[in-house]
């Protein structure tokens, strides 16, 4: 496993487990129990996805030091403000059964997510968390931010995924000092990535399979990846992509797949930002 450094100084894994729609306490914790012993340090969850007790439950009866994970959960829009973000990080760290985050994200540029980033401020100093960022924030969102905050977010995680690229954003990430971090490397399995004839020509030359291709193409853009799987064969190939590199050649191959957009989530659409505002995760 490679690592990057955050610009605190913290360094995270560049390949990490996502647990997203994974709800089945059974299912989650054995699907984590099979990525951390194929591997994987860098465990990715969210208040939203209902399984932090079931990931906790198999940090714990993982067997690794705690000290050699990278535990990320976020903070849901309902929560989002001030006093409900240092309520809600309570809450998460005691279903995760942790004394500290290693890295906490404001799930969605919605709700007071300026408040809610001046209580993380405030937990980061207090060294209950050791790397605070965002996720889907856009370029003009994350530069106001950034703009405004004392601390600037370590990691921004958004799409990022052969059909939808966002040089763009990453590039004005890079010049902000933020970590770029992909959801959806597989661009949910959308466009029959897992076959697609570019990434496995690509492979062919490096014995690789298309989704190992996809998630090197991000790692070599300087991007952290979070699979995800339930099938510990899967996992077991998804972390093996530290052997090989993409040339310049085949980076600009799959230049050419970019869309431009995404066909998973619109934010820009007023009924996305209704529809996740009305996802409540408790009373």
């Amino acid at each position: 496993m490679e690592f990057v450094t955050l610009n605190n100084g913290v360094k995270m894994p560049l390949e990490g487990f996502g647990v997203f729609q994974v709800p089945d306490p059974k299912v989650c914790e054995q699907a984590v129990l099979d990525a951390i012993s194929s591997g994987y340090r860098l465990i990715d969850t969210a208040a939203a996805y209902m399984n932090e007790e079931a990931v906790g439950a198999a940090i714990r009866n993982s067997g690794v030091p705690r000290e050699e994970l990278f535990i990320t959960t976020k903070l849901w829009v309902q929560d989002t403000s001030y006093e409900g973000a240092k309520k809600a990080f309570q809450t998460s760290l005691d279903k995760l059964g942790l004394d500290y985050l290693d890295l906490y994200l404001i799930h969605q540029s919605m709700n007071d997510y300026y408040g809610a980033w001046r209580a993380m401020e405030e937990l980061y100093d207090e060294g209950k968390i050791h790397a605070i960022g965002v996720c889907n924030f856009f370029p003009e969102r994350l530069t106001d931010l950034c703009l405004h905050s004392k601390i600037t977010p370590m990691v921004n995680q958004v799409e990022l995924h052969p059909f939808f690229q966002q040089g763009c954003a990453i590039k004005n990430m890079k010049e902000l000092g933020v970590q770029p971090q992909a959801w959806g490397p597989f661009a949910e399995g959308q466009f029959g990535i897992f076959t697609h004839p570019t990434l496995t020509a690509i492979g062919e030359k490096y014995g690789k399979t298309a989704a190992q291709v996809a998630l090197r193409w991000n790692v070599d853009r300087g991007v952290v990846v979070i699979p995800k799987s339930v099938k510990k064969e899967r996992m077991e190939q998804n972390i093996d992509i530290w052997d090989f590199k993409l040339s310049d050649e085949d980076m600009a191959e799959i230049a050419k797949m970019d869309m431009g957009h995404s066909e998973i989530i619109d934010h820009y659409k007023p009924s996305t930002v209704k529809m996740i505002n009305g996802l409540r995760i408790h009373d």
